[in-house]
């Protein structure tokens, strides 16, 4: 029997290629990617009701992968391919960040590290190595904690930096449901990780925390006020 709806399918997908996704409303770009895991069912009742269970387009990317196939037409397929996006995004985003780039400003360091947060449901500590001329030399991820905590070790952090033989270290980390703020937590980690690199001899130029697109600098806001002239 042929696919009833094959020519709305052919019609979106045409659309995609003729416009991108620009135009598209979030219920048409979750129904044309729920095209590849659902082959022969309609979409959009699907796409509408993840919408509606999770609020965004955003929201149904980073939902867990157990509460996407609570909702009823999604199996373990559909959830795979949706968690698949964000994945897919930062390591797109990645390719563009290779070693040596260089980061001059903050907005270069945030729209640099900003990507490596997306789809995130965990707070995640990352490093970022860098030369005396700002370029990077290391960046990863030393550390992945709960929902609302990661550890920040301090030996961690200045054994990676020694062995990159960093003369400047920047980290980040996220609050996946918080505030864009460091917590009392999160200023005495920073002081104690700035106090062990400086005894080495490396800066801690700055802690970045990032919350959905929103990120503040500790440094730019004042936090580093521990930091000697």
């Amino acid at each position: 029997m042929a696919n009833v709806h094959e020519g709305h399918r052919q019609r979106l997908r045409d659309r995609f290629l003729k416009e991108g996704l620009d135009g598209f409303a979030p219920h048409n770009v979750l129904e044309l990617l729920l095209f590849y895991a659902v082959p022969q069912r309609d979409t959009n009742e699907l796409a509408h009701r993840l919408l509606a269970r999770f609020g965004s387009l955003s929201g149904v990317l980073d939902a867990d992968f157990d509460e996407l196939c609570q909702v009823e037409g999604v199996g373990a397929n559909v959830a795979t391919l949706l968690k698949l996006v964000p994945g897919l995004s930062r390591r797109y985003l990645d390719d563009y960040d290779e070693n040596g780039v260089v980061l001059a400003t903050i907005e270069e360091v945030g729209t640099f590290l900003r990507p490596k947060f997306i789809g995130r449901n965990n707070e995640m500590i990352f490093l970022l190595c860098m030369d005396s001329r700002g370029g990077v030399v290391y960046g990863d991820f030393i550390a992945e904690g709960s929902i609302n905590a990661a550890p920040m070790y301090t030996r961690n952090i200045l054994e990676a930096a020694m062995r990159r033989h960093a003369v400047s270290v920047i980290l980040a980390h996220n609050h996946p449901r918080g505030l864009a703020l460091p917590s009392n937590a999160d200023m005495l980690a920073t002081r104690a990780v700035f106090d062990a690199l400086a005894a080495a001899k490396i800066r801690l130029a700055d802690h970045l925390i990032f919350a959905g697109s929103d990120y503040v600098s500790m440094r730019d806001s004042g936090f580093f006020s521990f930091e000697r002239p």
